[in-house]
């Protein structure tokens, strides 16, 4: 079986960086085949989920650019979202976490990020036939007030609803927290009414109604002084990297700034992927 093991993994590298001139590597068992690894976290469409049993995404397309840049393989990992930072960090089985990371100063202390690549707001996922109290076209904190909220172990949707009850707007409401492992658990447990809401980043929640006829979503905004005032929960994406990979940092900020370069219309490779991994273009 070893034998059998060692000569599909010797024709899978033959056929991703000799035949295809492509260094992405997919190993099997978790099994380290590759110069980098690189963790990930499915499903979190449309930046990694699985098709075909292969994880694609917009993150992917940023590595294989990476891997194709600097002529490197990259074992890309799924892994739970609340290690990935911790596993850079130490980067004894993981170089680099590409999984719709958000720069927060707590990772910054641990990892290198790249420059952000994809900004995104926080987004209150509800049942439709229970919403809460609304504000025109969004929802603010004060309006979860008392409520169960849910939203995915170690995401920022989680650290955000953490530090409201903490020290903001919910501070004292009775309102709770309950750590899920995935945005479509999350979305089951509205449904069943274990939680009445969730907190997910946009294209995640917009992903979640689209897959749930029952929810609704809405933006998550900070109450100003008045309703023109209020503002939203925003954060921005990144790709982090071991603090002892500069090369790597540097190849992926190059990659980066070429994808993000708009061309004619307005538009970067970042924002077509978007939209390709949405199912909202055909290529």
């Amino acid at each position: 079986m070893h034998k059998v093991r060692s000569i599909i993994y010797i024709a899978l590298f033959l056929l991703v960086t000799v035949g295809m001139g492509v260094s992405v590597w997919w190993s099997i068992d978790g099994e380290k085949g590759a110069d980098y690894v690189v963790e990930t976290n499915v499903p979190f469409a449309p930046f990694e989920f699985y098709e075909n049993r292969e994880i694609v995404g917009v993150d992917v397309d940023i590595v294989n650019q990476v891997a194709k840049k600097i002529k490197k393989t990259f074992q890309i990992k799924n892994v739970e979202f609340d290690v990935i930072i911790d596993n850079v960090e130490a980067g004894r089985i993981a170089d680099v976490g590409a999984a719709g990371l958000t720069i927060t100063p707590a990772r910054l202390e641990k990892v290198n990020f790249t420059i952000p690549y994809y900004d995104s707001v926080q987004y209150v996922i509800y049942n439709r036939e229970m919403p809460p109290s609304l504000r025109d076209d969004h929802v603010v904190w004060e309006a979860l007030a008392g409520a169960k909220i849910g939203s995915q172990i170690g995401s920022t949707g989680y650290l955000f609803v953490d530090d409201e009850i903490e020290a903001g707007a919910l501070v004292g409401t009775g309102t709770t927290l309950k750590g899920i492992d995935s945005h479509q658990l999350a979305a089951d447990a509205i449904m069943a009414h274990i939680i009445d809401y969730a907190v997910a980043d946009e294209l995640a929640a917009k992903f979640i109604v689209d897959k749930n006829p029952g929810l609704e979503a809405l933006p998550l905004y900070y109450a100003g002084p008045t309703r023109e005032e209020d503002y939203p929960v925003e954060e921005s994406y990144a790709i982090a990297v071991n603090k002892d990979r500069p090369e790597l940092l540097d190849a992926f900020n190059e990659v980066l700034t070429e994808m993000l370069t708009k061309n004619e219309q307005g538009e970067s490779e970042i924002d077509r992927l978007v939209l390709k991994y949405m199912g909202l273009v055909n290529e």
